[in-house]
Formats: C-alpha cells, structure tokens, sequence
C-alpha cells in the first residue's frame, strides 16, 4: 500500500486505519516484529509517512492473537437484530490483552452470538465501549457493522448518556458537582492514569450525592468523556477513592467491601437501526447490594 492519504501521519494511525480488524495495539506488535516495512526499512510506530513511500505489511493474525469462542454465561438484558446488551459481572475481563487470551467477554460474546466475527477488531468483535475488569453493569455490543460504526459515533460524539452508581470515602463538599481534571498517564508510573500527566486529555466527571452513609458517600456519576479508568482517578484525586478500589483507592481498605463499589447502573443511546432513544438499566449486584444495606444499618441516623 502507498500513504498517498496517510503523509505526515505515524505508521501506526495508518495501518490502524487501513487493516480491517487490527487494534493499534496489535498493529505496533507488528511494526515491532517487523512485519511491516516501509520502503524495505523497517521504521518505529511513531514514524511519520511520506507520500511517495511503499509500505509492505504481513497482516497475517498470529495465533495467539485468535479468538476462541467459550461457552461463559452471560446476564443478557437486551438483544435484536442490531444490539446486545450484557449486565457484566465484577471481574469479568472485556477482551484480551496482555497475558489473557481466554475466559473474556470477548470469548463469551463470539460463542453466544458467532455472527459479531468481523464486526470491529478481532480481539474484541462487537465491542464499542469497555469497562473496567472490577466494574459491573451494562455494556453495549453491535451485531452489525452498521451498528458498530454508528455506535463507535454516537462514543466519539459524546451522545451516550452513562449513569454510575458508586459509594466513595468521606463527606462529599457539595451535592452537585463535576471534576475537570485533565487525566493521562502518570508522570512515574505508566501502568497508571493520574491528573499529573505530561500528556493531558480532556476529562469531565458529573456526580449527585444519592445518600450520605456515615463515613461513606453514595453517588450517581455522569462521565461526560470517557477516558482510561476516568471516574476511578477524578474520584481520589478529589481525596474521595471508589470504595473497594485496589489501584486508586485508599492503602488499606477497611471497608470489608467484597470489591470494586462501581456499577454501569443504565445506558442510554440512540438504536442505530430505529432512531428511537433506548435505555437499558442493571441493578445494583447482590454482594454490592448486601454491603450497602449492612453499612446504612450501621450509619448513625
């Protein structure tokens, strides 16, 4: 292939672009094993294309990169002939990365509903959006290409109305608020987000205080992006962590929380066949439900 629409673009936005299938993750790996060169040289991820270079690629999907359908149970809360909507399990990983390639909602997704092969890339066919591995609740798949391209937009537009249930450390300063931290990856620690970053992204996070239960807060949280991890960092860089929270949370959690207290309670889009505006709704999982029930018996009054 030749950059003609690509120059002065990095090598790997382009393939990304132009290889049906392939994550930018996936397609660095394969700058990175050489698998693609540009004028018989083999360049970094970063290289920026000219237009009269010639760009020869392997584009075969190496096998440990192959998705196997298992069959996972799966809670479906909604499915037609263009959507599927999964009430997700704390964690359940989304689809495979690193050191996973099995035992995901990716591989449970392709066993339960095969015709999502090719929609999207093929580690994670159908998926749009992600949530956390300790995060539940609701999360949208498109069966179709139709519905994957115009849900991809409806993301990247800031069209889907996202509410999450979580419980916080300490007394909230006000009962309506928003955070506008700019998050990116930590200066020190790569691994991490954090709002002390040297490549800051826009960042905004809505929350309304549900019920305050004594050295616990209860909030429903509207993320207005949709950053790495985003509600997690806003909520402790604010000094009020996600109770349960191993990453971002407090050193040592005395909570007794059985995991992360962050739940997708609904999802509202535009269907990408019909045009009507759908909500979809999980409730709070038992467990999490258990826990707030046990610390409001023990909130004084």
């Amino acid at each position: 292939m030749t950059p003609e629409s690509g120059e002065n673009q990095r090598l790997d936005l382009f393939l990304a672009e132009n290889l049906d299938g392939w994550s930018r993750a996936q397609v660095q790996r394969l700058i990175g094993e050489g698998r693609a060169l540009v004028d018989a040289t083999q360049k970094r991820p970063s290289y920026k294309l000219k237009v009269d270079e010639r760009i020869e690629v392997d584009d075969t999907l190496p096998k440990a990169d192959l998705l196997t359908p298992e069959s996972i149970p799966l809670t479906v809360i909604h499915e037609d002939e263009h959507l599927v909507v999964i009430d997700k399990s704390s964690g359940m990983i989304v689809h495979p990365g690193a050191g996973r390639q099995t035992n995901t909602l990716a591989n449970a997704l392709l066993y339960r509903f095969p015709e999502i092969e090719g929609v999207g890339p093929k580690e994670k066919p159908g998926i749009v959006h992600r949530l956390d591995k300790e995060t539940s609740g609701v999360i949208l798949v498109a069966r179709t290409k139709m519905a994957y391209q115009e849900l991809q937009r409806q993301f990247k537009a800031r069209e889907v109305e996202k509410l999450y249930i979580s419980l916080v450390w300490g007394k909230m300063p006000q009962e309506e608020g928003k955070i506008t931290w700019a998050i990116g990856r930590h200066t020190k620690h790569g691994e991490r987000m954090s709002v002390k970053t040297n490549k800051p992204r826009v960042a905004e996070t809505r929350y309304r205080v549900k019920k305050p239960l004594g050295e616990f807060t209860l909030l429903e949280i509207r993320p207005i992006t949709g950053r790495t991890h985003q509600i997690r960092v806003h909520l402790a860089a604010s000094g009020h962590p996600v109770v349960g929270d191993s990453r971002y949370g407090r050193k040592k959690d005395t909570s007794g929380c059985p995991h992360l207290f962050l739940h997708a309670h609904r999802l509202a889009v535009t269907h990408p066949s019909s045009g009507e505006r759908v909500s979809f709704q999980s409730p709070l999982p038992f467990d999490l439900n258990q826990f707030l029930e046990k610390i409001s018996v023990d909130s004084p009054r």
